[in-house]
């Protein structure tokens, strides 16, 4: 099976704002997140994460409605278990949601979702996004108690959180490696799709390709960072290329 790449676009908005945070709809304001979807897309990406939220500190509705309407690619979009997001994807009708954590305070997604602590609103959510054909995945901590919970929720994919893993040194990174792989074994069993995103770089994606089952990564900031100095198709075509070693099963 052929690992698959979501890119996620959410730090080109993000330099965006850092200029017209007032006005991202200028004539002027740039970079164009539908233009990195497109870049994207000729690098051989399988599809595109954008995050719309709450605050709107990035990607804005505006954004979300022309990267569907114009790239071809699958979209997916990353957003709260919340009434206005939930009413949001029903107006987009991505390909896929992936449900997230999300609080204010932070500067990017710190954790997973907590599916058990929060069963009947989540299985609410998915169930009304599937009722309207937008496949769901939960974005949870490779722990299995989540992972039993997404299961009852009736999700179709999990998304590992794969930033403890990321951010480990020494002796830590064995152990987030061995998480990763029993929670990658839990979901499969389930019969989950599993996904894997969050820290993920250049350096580091080697250290996952002992993890089985995973079907699509999604990968952004380390993108957008190495697209300043190839530019934003060569740096997915990049990452497709090393993401082409994982042994399939």
């Amino acid at each position: 099976m052929r690992m698959l790449l979501g890119v996620n676009i959410d730090h080109v908005a993000t330099l965006r704002q850092a200029r017209y945070a007032l006005s991202p709809d200028s004539p002027n304001a740039e970079p164009s997140p539908l233009q990195a979807a497109l870049d994207a897309q000729d690098g051989g990406a399988d599809s595109i994460t954008i995050h719309v939220r709450a605050d709107r500190r990035h990607m804005q509705d505006r954004d979300a409605f022309e990267i569907r309407k114009h790239c071809p690619l699958p979209v997916n979009l990353e957003m709260g278990v919340t009434a206005e997001m939930t009413k949001l994807a029903l107006e987009l009708k991505p390909e896929f949601a992936c449900l997230v954590p999300e609080t204010r305070e932070e500067v990017t997604t710190e954790g997973g979702l907590d599916v058990a602590g929060r069963l009947v609103e989540v299985k609410a959510c998915v169930t009304t996004l599937q009722e309207h054909g937008i496949r769901v995945s939960l974005f949870i901590d490779p722990d299995l108690h989540q992972i039993e919970a997404a299961s009852q929720c009736g999700a179709e994919m999990i998304e590992l959180h794969t930033g403890c893993f990321a951010n480990a040194v020494d002796g830590e990174l064995e152990r987030e490696i061995n998480r990763l792989i029993e929670g990658s074994k839990a979901g499969h069993a389930a019969g989950i799709q599993v996904n894997a995103g969050h820290g993920i770089n250049y350096s580091n994606i080697f250290r996952l390709f002992t993890v089985p089952y995973l079907a699509e990564l999604n990968i952004g900031h380390t993108i957008v960072s190495r697209a300043m100095r190839v530019g934003f198709t060569e740096a997915v075509r990049e990452m497709k290329e090393l993401m082409a070693a994982y042994p399939e099963a």
